[in-house]
């Protein structure tokens, strides 16, 4: 059996335009924006009367993608912690590789982006960090040096 691709990871935020502007200064291209509901969205996700707008946002290259979903109903619950640190259960983080990690952080920093911790060097490798994104998630941030 052969394993299919993975298509996409799903980002629930509580300001669609805020998150979209965060990725496209990451450098990711809207898709478009859409309403969803109805009933079939309702039995996927085991709760009634959803109601969201999404936007796919990929990479240039066209091989990830990235869902940003704003729940319009039922209200969106906050994770407690509201700002998990990365060893909670669960999905830790989505990372991107970056031409630059200090620019990159910088601009980020103008969308609300905030160091978790510090830009660090993984040996000679990588220079790597996590930064809070929207909605609180973990933005990993990987420069190649080696």
């Amino acid at each position: 059996m052969t394993t299919p691709r993975m298509d996409h990871v799903s980002l629930i935020v509580d300001d669609l335009e805020a998150a979209i502007a965060f990725f496209t200064e990451l450098g990711l291209e809207s898709e478009g924006v859409a309403a969803v509901e109805g009933d079939w969205v309702d039995r996927v996700n085991g709760i009634d009367d959803v109601r969201v707008d999404i936007v796919m946002m990929s990479t240039p290259d066209g091989h990830g993608k990235l869902e940003l979903t704003q729940f319009r109903s039922p209200d969106v619950l906050t994770p407690s912690p509201a700002n998990a640190t990365p060893n909670l259960l669960g999905l830790r983080s989505v990372m991107f590789e970056v031409d630059d990690i200090d620019d990159t952080v910088e601009r980020l920093r103008a969308h609300g982006g905030k160091l978790v911790g510090e830009i660090a060097d993984y040996e000679r490798y990588y220079r790597l960090c996590y930064l809070r994104g929207p909605g609180g998630a973990i933005i990993a941030l990987a420069e190649s040096i080696g």
